[in-house]
């Protein structure tokens, strides 16, 4: 390279020093060796001040980028955003179980999913005008008057993204299901099963058991059966009977 144009580039290699200097690394011995040295390089003959260049003489002159300080911006954060990233991320991982988790009742109470401990556990996404909810809200109430005392709970969240299929208030939810079909069981307020909004409970069913195609609820009464101990086991389609997972819950009851 021309040692001209190698005289020429040392202005910014001045710069540099001041930019370390205004960013906050304190480094004024940077910016003073950098006037000394540009003096000097300026007072001397092309050649030496090439010598002088080629040789790396000046602050900050590396041909490679991993030799440059690293900027501040480029350091890992440690302040207090860092920490309540860290803080959120560790929170989500440690929940581990359904029984780590509030949810909202009907009436807009919360309810700790962990008063359901020891307990066998059928969570369903329920609809009032599908054409599953006859047959499922018939089947449920039987199962659930079967197996209530042997430790079976049935979780509905009724949720209407669906063919918007479940358009009422809460309140008429529950009148729904506890006069037309007898319902004894917890009928939770209305939730998102996918999408952005979705209820986190049920963002951890579907990464816990993932479906046939692909983790998203498919339709309405698709159901998750968890056990005593908070931890999601099955997973069955929405055309799958109350009835047919008899022999699932059973087995479950009957563990210890």
């Amino acid at each position: 390279m021309n040692p001209e144009v190698l005289g020429f580039l040392s202005p910014s290699l001045l710069v540099r020093g001041f930019w370390s200097l205004v960013t906050g690394r304190k480094n004024l011995s940077v910016v003073l060796t950098s006037v000394s040295l540009l003096s000097s390089v300026r007072s001397c003959s092309s050649s030496k001040r090439a010598h002088l260049l080629l040789n790396r003489k000046f602050p900050y002159a590396a041909s490679s980028e991993s030799s440059s300080p690293t900027p501040s911006w480029q350091h890992k954060a440690t302040g207090p955003l860092c920490c309540l990233r860290s803080s959120r991320t560790m929170a989500s991982q440690s929940k581990s179980s359904v029984h780590d988790y509030v949810v909202k009742d009907a009436r807009g109470n919360d309810v700790d999913l962990s008063t359901y401990k020891g307990k066998v556990l059928l969570i369903v996404n329920v609809a009032s005008q599908c054409g599953l909810t006859d047959s499922n809200y018939t089947e449920l109430a039987e199962v659930y008057s079967k197996y209530r005392d042997q430790g079976l709970e049935i979780l509905a969240f009724p949720c209407n993204q669906f063919g918007a299929q479940e358009p009422g208030t809460n309140e008429q939810i529950l009148q729904f299901a506890c006069t037309r079909f007898k319902a004894e069981y917890p009928i939770f307020g209305k939730v998102d099963v996918n999408g952005e909004k979705a209820a986190p409970l049920y963002k951890f069913l579907k990464s816990s058991k993932g479906g046939l195609l692909g983790d998203d609820i498919k339709w309405n009464f698709s159901k998750f059966l968890v056990d005593k101990e908070g931890n999601v086991v099955n997973r069955y389609a929405p055309t799958t009977s109350p009835l047919s997972i008899e022999k699932d819950i059973k087995k479950l009851l009957e563990k210890n």
